[in-house]
């Protein structure tokens, strides 16, 4: 069975992730890498959106208990490919040629709240889910990347509140802040505002791509840096006290 599918209203690709709370883990980021390659070999697709089918959830980020377990059993190899297969993803919603539009159904936390800030835009139903970066609570610091996507879509005067508080916002918290373009009544407003938006799109996919370029070098350059340069990925994902 697969996790997320996808199909078309029109031009806009709405792809949908069907596994509950859609926890990510390494066969999250293959699945929706190769799913991101096939939209977008799609000449037709004008606008992507990205949502969740779960009545409760968007994304409840990383799969911590896969995470864990294979670090018990000293498996850091999955872990690390975990992390650079999510880097991938990453920069691919921060270039697609095309606009991406989260439309944020349920709770978004922790990476997939940052999944979400990757994206050009966000709309989110008021009726239902938290906004929220739990990292604090967790014992998760956030890795370069995972900041410099943040900060495209959290003014910084919010930053430091949301990431050293780790409280959870609701819609209307988060339109008052731009964070969101829009709090929707409910999951139906949800899409049909996410869908009416995106169908005003109709731009060259050489230029929208260019201007994403140019707009995100600054991130690209943080996700570009080398491996070796980095500090252990799978290491860093569980600080002890």
């Amino acid at each position: 069975m697969s996790i997320m599918t996808w199909a078309k209203d029109e031009t806009v690709a709405i792809l949908t992730m069907t596994n509950k709370e859609n926890k990510q883990n390494l066969v999250f980021a293959q699945t929706l890498n190769a799913m991101l390659d096939e939209i977008v070999a799609d000449k037709s697709v004008t606008a992507l959106i990205i949502t969740s089918n779960d009545e409760k959830n968007f994304s409840q980020g990383i799969d911590v208990e896969w995470i864990m377990a294979k670090l018990q059993k000293k498996e850091y190899q999955p872990v690390n490919d975990f992390i650079s297969g999510m880097d991938k993803v990453f920069k691919k919603l921060l270039l697609y040629p095309v606009p991406v539009i989260a439309a944020i159904n349920g709770h978004a936390y922790g990476n997939g709240s940052i999944m979400s800030c990757a994206c050009d835009f966000r709309f989110m139903r008021s009726d239902r889910g938290f906004f929220c970066f739990p990292e604090v609570n967790l014992g998760i610091p956030f890795r370069p990347g995972m900041n410099a996507f943040i900060k495209k879509a959290v003014p910084l005067y919010k930053l430091s509140e949301m990431q050293l508080t780790g409280n959870r916002y609701t819609a209307q918290e988060l339109e008052v802040h731009h964070i969101i373009l829009k709090a929707c009544d409910d999951k139906e407003d949800l899409m049909t505002k996410a869908l009416a938006f995106a169908k005003t799109f109709q731009k060259k996919r050489g230029i929208f791509g260019e201007l994403k370029k140019r707009l995100y070098k600054d991130i690209i350059e943080i996700l570009d840096t080398p491996v070796a340069q980095k500090s252990d990925e799978a290491a860093s994902l569980a600080m002890s006290d």
